[in-house]
Formats: structure tokens, C-alpha cells, sequence
């Protein structure tokens, strides 16, 4: 999404769009500003735009964004627990609350020094998730910081790295096929043991010798419709100067980025649940029936 950041920096910090809704578009955002730590004590260190997370066998760590929105992108630099790192997950995503949330993720599953991270997406609707995709990262996410960002809006939910298209997510409701249109989120992200299932199945769990572990965050940046009531789910989609993401670029994929998903699903793809039908009995989600974009 680059010509999303020219657009951005073109907007002041805060845009009114109508009673109920406005645009927050914060030039000068970072963790200190716009997030809390909302579990891990000591754990989770804000500094300005500097987060790091410490993974120790008392507790994890994690931090919440203070606004809720409706529509608009999150992103931020993230440089991954290196070395050893079998039985950590590292998370970031967006969700509403309630038993029918809406959520999409992307999590990194450590592993075993000298193998690879697992790059794990899904989307819950209304509280239903089992949408799992999971890719093989084709650089060094330990080695240094990489944009991740999640693009939302009245189209399509879009995850991407780097400014490369990883997945996509469209709108299919006039075919049945549920999608976020209402519900106000949040950000959040988080490092947390989950050894009994993020590495090989749960089969290496977490060598606590080398705690503590750690992942480090920086360039926190939302360009986001702030919910402010009922009334925001209209006003953050109607299509507007304000309302950046109601582009119509933003409403499909380029022709250039269609070719970087494809080429990164065909390369680093390892887990689609569009073609496990032993896992769903041959009844697959409705939207497996589409392409990916």
C-alpha cells in the first residue's frame, strides 16, 4: 500500500468526516502515544516509538491500541525473538470484542535455532475463524526490522510485508459470504508461550535456558476512521476525500500486486485451508470458491 503513505502524510492530524466519526491520521504517532500495555508488568517496555517485549517463564507481554476504529490500515517495524525461539508466539492484530468478534492476525511461530519462522494469518467473522493460512518468511525476521500492516476496508482486509501483498480477503456479502463491515477495533500485538502447539504441533516446547526472550517493535504508524458510535460504521464507509481508503485504487488489487501475492503464495505458501479437505470433510468455506483477490 505505498501510495497510501503519500496520502497519509498529506492529511493533518485529524480530520473531521461528520458527527460521529473523524479520521485519525497521526503523523507523529508512536507506542507512547497511541498504546497501552495492557498485560506483562515490567514485561512490556514503551519508549516514545520503541516497544520491546520480554518473553521470561513468569509472563509474556502486550500492549493495546487506545483508539477504536472502523475502516483504515495499522502497521509497524517488528524485528522477531532470534536464535532459539521454539515455543514463542509473536502476535499482531486487530479485533473487536464480544463472543461474535470480528479479528484478523498475523502471528510468527519461533522455532528451533536454524529453522524458520511460520508467518501464520487468519480472520474471524462474527466469532468464526478456521480461515488459516501460514506462509514461510522469505528473509530473516530476526535480522532486522519489516513492516507488517493490516488494511481494512469496506472491500477488502489485506496483509502485507514489506509493501507485498500476502493475502486478501474480499468482500463477498451479496454472496453469502460474511464480512468486518461494523464492528470498531482495536491493534494489539503481544509475545506469549504457546509451546503446546506453536512449534511443530507443540512437539519442541520452550527451552527456558535461553530465556529471556525477546522481540522488539518500532515506527507505530494508524491512519485510521476513530469509532464514535453507532453512526461510524456509515460514516467511516462512505466513499470521501477523508475517507483515504475509499479510494478507487484501494477497492481491488494492481494488476503489479495480484503478480507479488501470487508469487509469494506460490513460493512460501505452506498452509492453505482452502485445500485441506481432510480437515473440513470436503465442506469448504464458501469463499474457497473464489480467487484469492
Amino acid at each position: 500500500m505505498a501510495n497510501s503513505r503519500a496520502l497519509f502524510f498529506a492529511f493533518v492530524a485529524l480530520i473531521a468526516v461528520g458527527w460521529g466519526a473523524v479520521v485519525v491520521v497521526v503523523v507523529d504517532a508512536n507506542f507512547a502515544s497511541e498504546t497501552s500495555c495492557n498485560w506483562g508488568g515490567a514485561n512490556c517496555k514503551i519508549d516514545g516509538d520503541n516497544l520491546q517485549f520480554i518473553l521470561n517463564k513468569w509472563s509474556g507481554a502486550g500492549i493495546v491500541t487506545k483508539q477504536q476504529f472502523i475502516f483504515g490500515s495499522i502497521e509497524m517495524q517488528i524485528k522477531l525473538v532470534p536464535r532459539d525461539s521454539a515455543g514463542t508466539v509473536t502476535t499482531y492484530y486487530t479485533s473487536s470484542t464480544g463472543n461474535k468478534h470480528n479479528e484478523v492476525d498475523f502471528e510468527f511461530l519461533g522455532n528451533v535455532s536454524g529453522q524458520p519462522y511460520t508467518i501464520h494469518t487468519n480472520i474471524f467473522v462474527g466469532g468464526v475463524g478456521n480461515r488459516e493460512e501460514q506462509f514461510r518468511p522469505w528473509f530473516d525476521p530476526t535480522d532486522g526490522y519489516h513492516t507488517y500492516t493490516i488494511f481494512w476496508n469496506p472491500s477488502m482486509i489485506l496483509w502485507s510485508i514489506d509493501g507485498t501483498p500476502i493475502r486478501v480477503f474480499k468482500n463477498r456479502n451479496s454472496k453469502g459470504i460474511p464480512f468486518p463491515l461494523s464492528q470498531p477495533m482495536k491493534g494489539y500485538t503481544s509475545l506469549w508461550n504457546a509451546d503446546d502447539w506453536a512449534t511443530q504441533g507443540g512437539r519442541i516446547k520452550t527451552n527456558w535456558s535461553h530465556a529471556p526472550f525477546i522481540a522488539n517493535y518500532k515506527s507505530f504508524q494508524q491512519r485510521v476512521c476513530a469509532y464514535a458510535g453507532p453512526n461510524s460504521a456509515r460514516q467511516c464507509a462512505a466513499p470521501s476525500a477523508a475517507n483515504w481508503y475509499t479510494a478507487p485504487q484501494y477497492k481491488t488489487l494492481s494488476r503489479s500486486q495480484i503478480d507479488q501475492l501470487n508469487s509469494v503464495r506460490n513460493k512460501y505458501m505452506i498452509y492453505n485451508y482452502c485445500k485441506d479437505t481432510n480437515r473440513f470433510n470436503g465442506k469448504m468455506a464458501p469463499e474457497c470458491s473464489y480467487p484469492p483477490y
